[in-house]
């Protein structure tokens, strides 16, 4: 039992990147729209800009400072976005294309909109 081999990092193929705009279609903050902060493929996990916020009591390091309350996103599952067109306001689901330069993007099946430049 002394030689335990680390366990390799799996990274899952998500539907989303970061910077994109995603809709929350479940959970607690079901229906808000925000920009993905950061993309976590070891766990298949997003931050979501002004979505799942938790607030965090923190005690004072030294002497004389006062403690506070700080607030930020944490991550939620990459199911529980959905890719959302700013342009005309609607989540839908995505496909894969190629450009006519031979290129495969990403593109929004309800709008036909391409995310990847």
């Amino acid at each position: 039992m002394a030689n335990k081999k680390p366990k390799p990092k799996i990274f899952h193929k998500m539907h989303v990147k970061t910077g994109d705009t995603v809709q929350v279609i479940a959970g607690k903050d079901k229906g808000k729209v925000g920009e993905v902060m950061r993309a976590l493929p070891e766990f298949s996990q997003v931050i979501v800009q002004g979505v799942n916020i938790k607030t965090k009591h923190i005690k004072p390091q030294q002497e004389g400072e006062s403690g506070r309350i700080s607030t930020q996103e944490f991550p939620i599952h990459s199911s529980n976005v959905m890719l959302y067109s700013t342009k005309q306001n609607v989540a839908s689901r995505v496909c894969y294309t190629f450009t006519p330069e031979g290129k495969k993007v990403r593109m929004l099946k309800k709008t036909g909109e391409i995310l990847d430049k």
